[in-house]
């Protein structure tokens, strides 16, 4: 057969073997074979990996990209649907699709879910899911899905809307929060929502904290001035997550539907999930680099600079945290790591800086932090570095959890592996022998963003090369792809356990 492409000698990683010596054939954007010296003709290209690690390109699966509102920002409850252009775009605060997913490439990840997201007042999904195609067509470096935010499930959106959802546009997952009052979802609507995913055989995935603890906490602290950034933080004790997390399992035992909790921080929220997981319910767990890496003095920095790191859930004080997040990663339960790409500039007063707009200064007040790291692009790498390298994770997990996984949890049949038949989505790395360390600062990164949390890390490895569909789209640290190739793409059902028909009583869906 002749190749468009052979990848030569590559340590070829999947999530259950490692291949070396290895050669990759692609035809036609698809893996063909892979296997030892495949044969090439006079026009088939070749790369030389050198003996060095080939991954499959990672798959983000919690990304947020163009999105107008912010979900912590009171007083936002109706779309601006704008044909696809970014309204007022000078003083836009966060990445669109073409730096965002430029920024994606660059660090390994050729697949980004991102997020179509309906408002309190929006009474139909169906605008909402065709303003962000608009906004992301011929906008994308790598192929991209979305999910679904949904905020006022009424009987029109989940028993009308949801097939169209599923059947016209191929989304076959949703998120609710039951935090952030622009956002959240009593348990009753919660409930309506898995309802109507079970029979449709949609993945619901669940921020989960609890919203009255929060807002309870937060007027107290601001009663006696504890406004500043790392305040954020005590708001919300682990606490917080883990009643919530333990909350959504039992709603989604009863209804017997598939949960994704994502971004989980805490050993305490944790040890719900995996209870669960041995009581084999389909629930499923989501962790993200910045509980891996950092702890909660990055939001302890001088003078305001500890906005930067204010996320939700946030980044926990205690390091018995951290190491709960690395053994749940290790031990399965966690499925997937994600970034939560969900940046806001800093050095700009819509952006982290609108904290500061509230009075007590020079700290101001957390409540009004734009919520949010960035991280799409060092996702891959910090976990290939940081886990791969220094012995915390062996590269089949490493695959496992930035790949394969997002694949098969939200119906991305053709990527996630590599294996005849998928996507020639790949990453090639260094040699290790031939890469350099370095200390990563935020000139270096390719998004829209003015600062990046991981400042300062070392990096002991960086993609070389990444690959969509077979064509290079970043080499040895330039993003060579054009923006626009990257492609929309249709999801089947999860393709991991779901209903058990197992119930707690004699009701029945």
């Amino acid at each position: 057969m002749d190749f468009d492409l052979v990848i030569r000698n590559g340590t070829v990683v999947t999530a259950s073997d490692i291949w070396e010596s290895c050669d990759i054939g692609i035809k036609d954007g698809t893996i063909v074979i892979v296997g030892p010296r495949l044969p090439a003709t006079a026009g088939t290209q070749e790369i030389d990996a050198e003996g060095a690690f080939v991954t499959p390109g990672g798959v983000d699966s919690h990304v947020h990209l163009s999105q107008i509102h912010n979900a912590n920002i009171p007083g936002q409850d109706s779309s601006t649907f704008t044909n696809g252009v970014i309204p007022d775009r000078e003083n836009y605060v966060a990445d669109t699709y073409d730096t965002g997913t430029r920024s994606a490439v660059a660090g390994g990840t050729t697949t980004v879910i991102t997020f179509a997201a309906q408002l309190k007042k929006d009474d139909s999904i169906i605008p909402v899911i065709e303003n962000y195609h608009m906004l992301a067509k011929d906008q994308s470096y790598c192929d991209y899905a979305f999910h679904v935010i949904i905020t006022n499930p009424t009987a029109k959106v989940v028993e009308e809307e949801f097939p169209r959802m599923v059947d016209e546009y191929g989304i076959t997952s949703v998120k609710l929060y039951m935090t952030y009052k622009p956002m959240r979802l009593h348990d009753y609507q919660v409930l309506d929502v898995m309802y109507s995913a079970r029979k449709l055989g949609i993945t619901t995935m669940v921020h989960a904290e609890n919203a009255d603890i929060i807002d309870w906490m937060t007027q107290h602290l601001e009663e006696k001035l504890m406004t500043h950034p790392h305040h954020h933080g005590t708001s919300r004790p682990p606490i917080v997550e883990a009643e919530a997390t333990n909350r959504v399992i039992c709603l989604a035992e009863l209804m017997d539907t598939p949960i994704l909790l994502v971004h989980i921080s805490s050993a305490h929220a944790a040890m719900h999930i995996r209870d669960a997981q041995t009581r084999l319910l389909p629930v499923y767990g989501e962790t993200c680099p910045q509980y891996m890496f950092l702890l909660a003095d990055s939001m302890r920095k001088e003078g305001f600079e500890g906005a930067k790191c204010v996320c939700s859930p946030p980044i926990r004080e205690d390091k018995s945290d951290q190491d709960a997040v690395w053994a749940g990663i290790k031990n399965g339960t966690f499925n997937i790591v994600s970034s939560d790409h969900a940046p806001s500039k800093y050095d700009h007063p819509n952006g982290k800086k609108r904290g500061l707009q509230h009075g007590n200064l020079p700290y101001g007040k957390f409540r009004f932090i734009p919520n949010g790291l960035p991280g799409v692009e060092t996702r891959v790498p910090l976990l290939f570095s940081g886990g791969v390298l220094s012995g915390r994770i062996s590269p089949q997990k490493f695959v496992e959890v930035t790949s394969t996984n997002p694949a098969k949890l939200y119906g991305l049949k053709k990527k996630g592996c590599i294996g005849p038949g998928f996507d020639a989505d790949l990453v090639i790395w260094y040699p290790q022998a031939k890469f350099q360390p370095f200390k990563l600062t935020n000139e270096m990164l390719h998004h829209a963003i003015d600062y990046t949390p991981f400042e300062g890390i070392e990096f002991k490895n960086w993609p070389r090369y990444t690959l969509i569909r077979g064509k290079v789209v970043f080499s040895h640290g330039e993003v060579v792809g054009e923006m626009g190739y990257g492609q929309f793409v249709r999801r089947e059902k999860s393709l991991l356990p779901g209903p058990r028909d197992v119930w707690l009583s004699e009701w029945r869906p």
